[in-house]
């Protein structure tokens, strides 16, 4: 696939495609005989799951810390898991917090709908 239909695929601008590259997060992308790059298979699940791991709010970082020991071999299978399991839990830990802030919106816009947000202002400010 050219970079232009992977970046249709994946919505992601060639520019970025690029620069994952450029930095170790797409290992190497084959090329035509024209030099051009002609993603296969193994590039495009690189793709996707990078681009899963950064909507998920992994810093580049540490994606180029597992591709780098993904690199390595098998004998970084232990240090890729722990690392995968520490962005688990900062990940549970973020979605447990957006849930809380969450839950109270959902509580102030029951109080709203229900009329008694009137009801709750006119005690704070004894009108």
């Amino acid at each position: 696939m050219t970079i232009s239909e992977v970046s249709k695929k994946f919505g992601l601008s060639a520019d970025t495609l690029r620069y994952y590259e450029r930095i170790g997060l797409i290992p190497h992308v084959p090329r035509s005989q024209s030099g051009l790059r002609d993603y296969d298979e193994e590039s495009c699940n690189w793709i996707e799951f990078i681009k899963c791991m950064r909507s998920a709010g992994l810093p580049i970082e540490i994606l180029i810390e597992y591709v780098t020991m993904f690199r390595q071999g098998d004998s970084t299978i232990s240090a890729r898991k722990e690392l995968l399991i520490e962005q688990r839990d900062i990940l549970r830990q973020k979605i447990s917090d957006m849930q809380s802030t969450l839950d109270r919106l959902d509580y102030k816009i029951n109080l709203y709908e229900s009329g008694m947000m009137k009801q709750c202002e006119n005690k704070l400010f004894k009108k």
